[in-house]
This record gives C-alpha cells, sequence and structure tokens, in this order.
C-alpha cells in the first residue's frame, strides 16, 4: 500500500497522534498520572505512553473508559462533534464541576451566574 493511501485510512498515523494529544492534554488537564490512568485502564504505562503518543491504536473499550475517567464525551476525541455544538473547554469543565453539586448550591450558582451577567450588561453602557 502506498504511503499516501495509507495516509487516509480512518485509522491512519496522523489521526492516531491527534487522538493521542487530546488524551494526553485531558489527562494533564485533570492532574492525573500516567501510572493513574493506566492501572484504571490495566495496561503498562508503556502501552498509555505509546497511545498518546500515537504508536498504538486504542481500542473502544479503552477509549469509553478513558472518556469517563476524563469526563469528556468519546465524540470529544473522536472529533466527531460539531463545533457549533461544542462548548468552550472551560465551560465545560465549570458544568463537570457545577453537576457535582447540590440542587441548592445549583440553584445559587444560576442567581450568581445571572448577576455577573447583569453586571457585565451595566458596565458595558
Amino acid at each position: 500500500m502506498r504511503q499516501s493511501a495509507k495516509a487516509n485510512l480512518p485509522d491512519g498515523e496522523g489521526q492516531r497522534r491527534r487522538l493521542g494529544k487530546l488524551l494526553r492534554e485531558a489527562r494533564e488537564y485533570l492532574g492525573l498520572a500516567q501510572d493513574e490512568v493506566a492501572h484504571h485502564l490495566g495496561v503498562p504505562r508503556t502501552a498509555l505512553t505509546n497511545i498518546e503518543s500515537g504508536q498504538r491504536r486504542v481500542d473502544a473499550l479503552e477509549l469509553k473508559k478513558l472518556a469517563d475517567l476524563y469526563r469528556q464525551p468519546v465524540s470529544h476525541f473522536t472529533g466527531e462533534e460539531e463545533a457549533g455544538d461544542a462548548l468552550p473547554a472551560d465551560v465545560a469543565h465549570l458544568a463537570r464541576k457545577a453537576a457535582k453539586l447540590s440542587i441548592k448550591d445549583r440553584e445559587e450558582l444560576e442567581r450568581f451566574a445571572e448577576y455577573l451577567r447583569a453586571r457585565s450588561a451595566a458596565e458595558e453602557r
């Protein structure tokens, strides 16, 4: 198989590297060590290193476990999200944190968000 045709395959090297980069960034963002994630997956740390560098393929079950651990939809890593549908990373992070709050605390957070929005609108006048 010619090299250019190989690069266009669905699981081409470029796509593995992109996936690996996204997985590494998610792990680092959460402050997790490779050893912790590898243990969660049930693979050696070297396997995770190879995944993150794009040298090893990720099977569907591993990707699902990683997405759950990193609190992201699988589509975030596969690139299936529509750009207009995706929340900015900081907003998605806040939403994940807010989801762990009690209903009462979420209502208070909503009131605070409304206050901030009103304050910003008043400052623009």
